[in-house]
């Protein structure tokens, strides 16, 4: 037991060492599963590189202390490059569902979410993603069944998103 806990406090040791000089690099990740808000859109930058951006809505469901049932529904902005870009226009649409892996994008100004007003006067704020990887979750049958049926996956986009 003396030894264990000798070789803990010998990593703990050396971790305060590292981070007294630096080693340590900084990292940060998202990862999101949600479904397509519309159609992705793709374009092509002057030299060449594809872009492909896309929104992604998350949906959570809670129930409050009062016992109430809340849906609360996030959305996030995600552009892809190069080659995953061209497979994620291609491949995905509407509905389909998704798996994204990416880093988050501040916004200059605020450091945060990207925030804006809405027609009706609220304030708003969106998520902003460069993926880094995009998982394909639903089968194209289910997008197509989702798609000729009419529904999407029980999301519904507002209508003042400014993206």
């Amino acid at each position: 037991m003396l030894a264990q806990k000798r070789a803990v406090f010998a990593r703990y040791k050396y971790f305060i060492r590292s981070l007294d000089r630096k080693e340590i690099p900084m990292y940060h990740k998202i990862i999101i599963v949600g479904n397509l808000g519309r159609d992705p859109e793709m374009r092509y930058t002057p030299s060449g590189q594809a872009v492909t951006n896309f929104n992604v809505a998350t949906n959570r469901q809670y129930t409050t202390s009062d016992g109430n049932k809340v849906k609360e529904t996030t959305w996030f902005r995600v552009s892809s490059w190069g080659k995953t870009a061209e497979i994620t226009n291609q491949y995905l649409k509407q509905g389909s569902k998704v798996l994204v892996e990416g880093r988050l994008n501040p916004d200059q100004d605020t450091g945060g979410p990207r925030l804006w007003t809405r027609q009706d006067g609220s304030s708003a704020a969106s998520y902003e993603i460069t993926a880094d990887r995009v998982l394909f979750l639903s089968t194209r049958a289910e997008d197509e069944a989702s798609s000729s049926s009419g529904e999407s996956q029980g999301i519904s986009e507002p209508e003042d998103i400014p993206f």
